[in-house]
Order: structure tokens, then C-alpha cells, then sequence
């Protein structure tokens, strides 16, 4: 792992709800609540870290949209304080992120929750919950087309046993391209972290 630098909440927050603004299952309800908060998409596609007013915007909206700060839905027992560092992760260090554990990730991967194994049974045309496999086979395409993806969120009591927090989609197409090396991502760790990334 080659760490670039320290980041900070306010980052994490930034770089995860703007995974979520392309994203085709989240992005939509995002936008609604967006035009509900009278905010404007710039507050996500060119987010001012400097501007304390902005990052309380995007905190209250991953607040309402996903339980953020607020111990519920994707947040639940997620620990109050984190340390953020930006950092590059090797193939073989990605291919060792898990998935969270939930149930679609979980039958994707085989109960594995790892990326290579989900990879594999998409090559093999199985899918999770008659769900289709499309979107990765698309991501991975756009990978190999030379699109540069946002960075993945990962988190753990430990830099060296993380779970995907942000970027599900984004790990999977990494991996069904065989992992580049040298993938971005911010890499939150806290000594509660086991409590949410089990």
C-alpha cells in the first residue's frame, strides 16, 4: 500500500456521495433529495472542502440518504471517529478487500464477500438474486476503455483487513479486469470499525 496522505471526513463524505450520484440504483432518490435540500449538483461534482458550509450540506444529505452520523441503514455502528488516509492499493492488496456483508454481495461472491470470486461466477453467467450482472460487465468495459473511477471507500480496524464501505461496483469491475495495480481509494480505520466491517 503506498499511502498518498492523510484525508478527513469531510473528503470521505464528498468522495462517497459522489460515487453514489453516477451510481444507477442510488443516483436518482440522491438527485431527489438534492432538489429537496435547494442544493444544486456542484455540491457534488465540485465539492469545496475549504467551504464549512458545504460539507455540512453533504453530511446532512448522506445523513437523510443513507443513516450517516446517525447510526442507522448503511451506517449502523459505524464508529463516531475515524481516521481517513488516501492511499494506492496494489492488485493483490484489492483482491483481498471483502464486500460488506449483506446478502446480495454475499450470494454475488458465493459467500466468499470477495471480488474474485464474484468476478468468476459473473464470468460464468451466474447471478445474485436473478439480478443482472450488466452494470459490471459495463464498468469493467469502461475500465479497460480507459475511464479513470473515483476512489473506492474501504474501512477496517486496520489498514491490512478492510471491507468495502463505498465502490461495490467499482472493486468488482477492478477485479473482473484482473485488478490494475495501483487503485485509489480513501481508507478509513478506527479500533470500533469490527462493530460495522465484519
Amino acid at each position: 500500500m503506498q499511502v498518498l496522505g492523510r484525508s478527513s471526513e469531510d473528503e470521505m463524505v464528498a468522495c462517497f456521495l459522489r460515487g453514489e450520484l453516477s451510481s444507477r440504483r442510488f443516483g436518482r432518490n440522491l438527485r431527489s433529495q438534492l432538489a429537496a435540500a435547494g442544493q444544486a449538483e456542484q455540491l457534488l461534482t465540485r465539492p469545496d472542502l475549504s467551504d464549512a458550509g458545504a460539507n455540512a450540506a453533504r453530511r446532512a444529505l448522506l445523513a437523510t440518504t443513507r443513516g450517516y452520523g446517525e447510526n442507522r441503514d448503511l451506517f449502523e455502528n459505524f464508529p463516531a471517529q475515524v481516521a481517513w488516509t488516501r492511499a494506492l492499493l496494489s492488485a493483490d492488496e484489492a483482491a483481498e478487500v471483502r464486500y460488506l456483508e449483506c446478502s446480495y454481495w454475499v450470494d454475488l461472491s458465493g459467500g466468499s464477500r470477495r471480488p474474485t470470486d464474484a468476478a468468476a461466477r459473473i464470468k460464468a453467467g451466474l447471478r445474485a438474486f436473478d439480478v443482472s450482472d450488466e452494470p459490471f460487465v459495463d464498468a469493467a468495459r469502461a475500465l479497460v476503455g480507459g475511464e479513470r473511477f473515483p476512489p473506492l471507500i474501504l474501512v477496517g480496524e486496520r489498514q491490512d483487513d478492510l471491507v468495502c464501505l463505498e465502490g461495490h461496483l467499482r472493486l468488482t469491475a477492478y477485479a473482473l479486469v484482473g485488478f490494475p495495480s495501483d487503485i485509489e481509494c480513501l481508507i478509513g480505520t478506527a479500533p470500533a470499525m469490527g462493530r460495522w466491517a465484519r
